[in-house]
């Protein structure tokens, strides 16, 4: 019997960590909603992945130099990793702190930078952002390591203030000028990676940062409103402390948590949905000194994260389609053959990890869904949700079968929508789901025969709602 607390706890699972199985869900609603979210904020507290089993089982996994075997590692993690809410944020700074393999070439550098992410995500911002300036891909990929002081390039200062931290403008201003860029930009000069070794005979060697005074441009430099013979170190200061800073990690946090929100560009001219949300975690954000799992605190504790209004308010993303639905049925909990072929999923769904299509990212909500996406994401879903041999989907007909002796059409429905969600459907698309179930008659399980035809038909019911448009939200 779904009640509210599971509700509750299924959305906040969905959001805050990539879903989980309906045994998960009613275990952390009994345990209270309150000590889940403080599980989840103190990530430092939880048993951590056992990275030793995970490099034995698969030792291409330990410095992996292809792209392919990073990505596979990560989809691992998201399905595994107990600390899911620092998982999550790997993937809520990855969308934001764009950088691609396309041009890095290197997967072990990329798997690095998402190990920032995962290491650094709910810590002090100013701290993520040093790392991420003196991260060897970003500044290959943003073309810091091209920028001297005697040819500026201006690429990573923008894209700093544009994407990283201020965001173009708010309440119709803009957040800075060409000057501050420029002036970032010099700030920046001599932020440099070290000289590789050659890759042969030995293979790559890791990048390193490397500050090199003598293509620093040491002028005095106007930044904001402040003037000062300015360093990359004192940029981030002063941007840390600006209030569109807050205002537009708050948005983020908004738009990947709470519900779908307009495109980033129009951030702008367009006023946040929650305007009292914002404000209260603009208010954490300065009160803690810039720390992000205090914002989260003040998102998961509130009254607007726990509306029923935000529910099945997020269209989900590829990985957490993926990752969710894997979750969800119980497959590759542990090291076996396959998982190459699902963590290529996200790729065909409109979402290359580790290769964004630019710095900018990906659009996000209802720009997920097109002709092509919509075919990926239900073939993937109902392949996995049809199958009755997965420990998941097992036990989800094995939790209708306890409902009763015999099932009406109408209960199979409701049920059916209550274990693997709980998810809501609107009237019609429930008739056409219960439509269905009446030409097959009432479901009983009391002999050998009819558990096979009952556990059929509720994998081919699970595989019509997978078809739902339903389905697609989170």
């Amino acid at each position: 019997m779904v009640t509210q607390d599971v509700t509750l706890m299924a959305h906040l699972l969905r959001r805050a960590a990539f879903g989980a199985s309906r045994d998960e869900i009613e275990a952390r609603a009994a345990k209270g909603y309150d000590a889940t979210v403080e599980e989840f904020l103190t990530p430092q507290d939880q048993p951590a992945l056992e990275e030793d089993l995970l490099f034995r089982l698969q030792p291409s996994y330990y410095q992996a130099a292809a792209i392919e075997n990073n990505v596979q590692m990560w989809i691992f993690r998201m399905i595994n990793n107990p600390r899911q809410l620092q998982e999550k944020m790997s993937l809520f700074w990855h969308m934001i702190f764009c950088a691609g393999h396309s041009k890095i070439d290197s997967g072990f550098e990329m798997g690095n930078m998402i190990d920032l992410f995962r290491e650094n995500g709910m810590g002090n911002f100013r701290d993520l952002l040093y790392k991420l300036s003196t991260n060897p891909g970003m500044m290959y990929y943003l073309d810091n390591s091209e920028s001297h002081k005697v040819a500026l390039n201006e690429n990573y200062g923008r894209e700093l203030l544009e994407l990283f931290s201020l965001g173009v403008g708010k309440d119709e201003g803009f957040n800075y000028s060409e000057d501050d860029v420029k002036a970032c930009a010099k700030a920046f000069t001599g932020w440099n990676i070290a000289p590789a070794y050659p890759p042969f005979p030995h293979g790559r060697s890791p990048w390193e940062f490397r500050f090199d005074p003598a293509d620093h441009d040491d002028t005095e430099k106007t930044f904001l409103g402040e003037t000062g013979n300015w360093n990359g170190d004192d940029i981030l200061d002063i941007v840390c402390k600006q209030p569109a800073t807050a205002r537009f990690i708050s948005r983020h946090l908004y738009n990947f948590f709470v519900a779908d929100d307009v495109q980033i560009p129009a951030w702008r001219l367009t006023p946040p949905r929650d305007a009292e949300l914002i404000q209260g975690m603009e208010k954490a954000y300065f009160d803690s000194g810039y720390d992000i799992t205090a914002m989260l605190r003040v998102l998961f504790t509130s009254e607007s994260f726990k509306s029923e209004a935000v529910r099945f308010a997020k269209v989900k993303s590829p990985a957490e389609m993926v990752a969710g639905t894997l979750r969800l049925v119980e497959d590759h909990r542990e090291i076996k053959p396959g998982l190459f072929e699902l963590s290529q999923e996200p790729k065909y769904m409109g979402m290359d990890l580790m290769n964004p299509p630019t710095v900018e990212g990906w659009h996000t909500g209802r720009e997920w869904i097109d002709s092509g996406t919509l075919v990926e994401r239900i073939n993937y879903a109902s392949d996995l949700l049809g199958n009755t041999t997965l420990p998941g989907v097992r036990s989800l007909v094995g939790r209708l079968m306890a409902t009763g002796a015999t099932m009406t059409p109408e209960s199979f429905v409701d049920g059916c929508l209550d274990v693997i969600g709980p998810i809501t459907v609107d009237d019609s698309t429930r008739n056409e789901l219960i439509s269905h179930a009446q030409k097959s008659g009432e479901l009983s399980h009391g002999n050998d025969a009819e558990q096979t035809e009952f556990t059929r038909r509720t994998g081919e019911m699970f595989q019509m709602i997978a078809s739902t448009a339903e389905f697609q939200f989170e």
